[in-house]
């Protein structure tokens, strides 16, 4: 992905997306008959009772909190050994908005409390089939404390301070660079 041009990165998550959904619902969820193929529609259906399955999309929220002219980054335990920082996110729970989604998952990771998300841009993402929904959060209280099971350290940057950065594909960098109003990052 990170030699990928947009057009090869965007038919690489669709096609690792449609492989998963296709493995996953081989079989009817709700009464256990193998399931067909949908000629019409990117879709399976159960010959037995007509359930329908459609290629899975959930919900997650990246943000970049911002305090004047700093950006919160994290690097996360699942990238101990990297030193790319990157922003925050988290899946979207059931019965949640994205509002609180953003405000729950910045609490979690960091202990910080912030105000209301604007919304700047999505982007498919096959880890797994996940849309995420990308925001800026304007900080209202606290100082970072990583919670140690996702976070192991999180800091605030200013543009001329900038760690290792995500991909220039991923959604991060480009939140990133829209705070900063800097395409070259």
């Amino acid at each position: 992905m990170a030699e990928a041009s947009p057009d090869q990165a965007k038919a690489a998550v669709r096609a690792a997306e449609l492989a998963a959904w296709q493995r996953d619902h081989q079989f009817c969820g709700a009464c256990g008959t193998p399931t067909r193929r949908r000629e019409d529609q990117v879709a399976f259906e159960c010959p037995s009772c007509q359930a329908e399955f459609w290629p899975r999309v959930t919900p997650a929220v990246i943000m970049v909190v911002y305090r004047g002219d700093e950006i919160l980054l994290a690097r996360h335990t699942r990238s101990k050994t990297s030193a790319v920082y990157s922003c925050l996110a988290g899946f979207v729970e059931a019965g949640e908005t994205l509002e609180e989604a953003v405000a729950r998952e910045v609490e979690e990771e960091v202990g910080i409390t912030v105000g209301h998300p604007v919304y700047v841009k999505s982007q498919a993402w096959p880890f797994p089939h996940a849309l995420m929904l990308g925001f800026l959060v304007p900080w209202v209280s606290g100082e970072p404390v990583p919670d140690g099971l996702e976070i192991v350290d999180a800091r605030w940057f200013r543009r001329d301070n900038l760690p290792e950065l995500p991909l220039p594909l991923s959604i991060a960098r480009n939140l990133i660079r829209e705070f900063f109003h800097d395409p070259s990052l």
